[in-house]
């Protein structure tokens, strides 16, 4: 006589290699932004814990919106992309009318809130993905075999980029437009067609570098930042000074000295710089390892929900990782002076509310997909 096995259940609690990595880069910003805004703060504010305080707030606004997202179905996001696009591009051209959006350092971005400010670019980074990874499902036949189907989505890019680069903000429209690039490709779309439009717009992008002086001179400027380093070359010279104390393991949490007036936006563009220099090459290390965690594991859940009949949560899934994984090398590469100055947040890591909020919505989209893909397959 057989001993009876009951049948095999399938967790619901969220998936811990997924959370896990989040929680702990959420953690490292906490402590990171603590001891590079500590000095900045009681010079201008008068309060040591000003940005401490309020990237608390910003880390439970986050974590809050995340459980809401996680408990929404994927079919609302399906049936909704239009939506979260329209106030998208309605938020950015919001944020262009003089009087209603705030200018800091010659860029309007920002819409004051009260004691607070949204940053639209941050949002448009996820409409756009929720809103192609329902149109590669609904057009799938055309944006694989048809001109129409990929320049559709297109058009819906160039507005929001157009949008973007009047602010101007040319980091966050770099990662719009790679993350949707890279998403229209992964769904399969005509390799000619891909190879045609990403040229012309590599050459487009080309363009704008060269026609702006600002931008030509950071190009050229990271170079060799040392021909010019109480000028153009300040911001990189002083990054690479902090990268050069830490050494191996670091000077110690809160004895960075770059974070005394020599490095600017230490504790938003630059945290990575102070971060290396008090926690050294170690330190570094350990936070880039996290992010190949966070981002293998989203595409690994990618695989396995296509594999499983769900194009549409595949895609969000390959959406967040791109965009996670632009951010992340785009700002480590500018501070580590791989790449040209150019301002972008860390995800889950720098001090700013509306990245924070929405870093921790894309990552519970992800983790609700796998949730749901681990149940489909759950005994009936």
């Amino acid at each position: 006589m057989s001993a009876y096995r009951p049948a095999a259940t399938v967790s619901t609690a969220p998936d811990m290699f997924l959370a896990l990595p989040g929680l702990a880069l959420l953690l490292v910003g906490l402590v990171a932004i603590s001891s590079a805004s500590i000095e900045y703060a009681d010079w201008h504010y008068q309060n040591p814990w000003y940005h401490t305080e309020r990237h608390l707030v910003y880390l439970l606004l986050g974590v809050g919106a995340g459980v809401m997202a996680y408990r929404v179905s994927p079919k609302f996001w399906l049936d909704t992309g239009w939506v979260w696009l329209f106030v998208a591009l309605a938020l950015l051209i919001l944020v262009l009318i003089p009087g209603i959006g705030r200018e800091v350092n010659g860029s309007q971005r920002w819409l004051p809130l009260g004691p607070f400010t949204l940053q639209p670019s941050e949002f448009a980074k996820m409409a756009m993905v929720i809103y192609l990874a329902g149109y590669m499902v609904r057009r799938e036949h055309e944006v694989r075999n048809h001109w129409q189907g990929f320049l559709k989505p297109m058009a819906v890019l160039f507005a929001a980029t157009l949008l973007l680069m009047i602010e101007p903000d040319f980091g966050a429209t770099v990662i719009v437009a790679g993350s949707a690039f890279g998403m229209l490709f992964l769904a399969g779309v005509k390799l000619g067609h891909f190879l045609l439009v990403s040229g012309g717009a590599l050459a487009a992008g080309l363009v704008l570098v060269v026609s702006a002086p600002y931008r030509l001179k950071r190009l050229t400027a990271y170079t060799d930042p040392w021909a010019d380093p109480f000028d153009t070359g300040f911001q990189l010279t002083q990054s690479l000074i902090a990268f050069g104390r830490g050494e191996w393991f670091g000077v110690g949490l809160g004895n960075s000295v770059q974070k005394l007036f020599y490095l600017p936006e230490a504790h938003t563009d630059f945290v990575f710089s102070i971060w290396a220099e008090e926690t050294g090459f170690v330190g570094a290390l350990a936070v880039i390892a996290l992010y190949v965690a966070l981002i293998g594991r989203i595409l690994w859940v990618g695989r396995t929900t296509l594999a499983a009949g769900n194009p549409f949560g595949a895609y969000i899934c390959y959406g967040v990782a791109l965009v996670f994984s632009g951010q992340a090398f785009v700002n480590m590469g500018v501070s580590s002076g791989l790449l040209p100055t150019k301002g972008l947040t860390l995800p889950f890591v720098s001090y700013g509310g509306t990245s924070l909020v929405v870093c921790c919505c894309m990552l519970a989209l992800v983790l609700r997909i796998d949730r749901d893909t681990r149940l489909q397959g759950r005994p009936k």
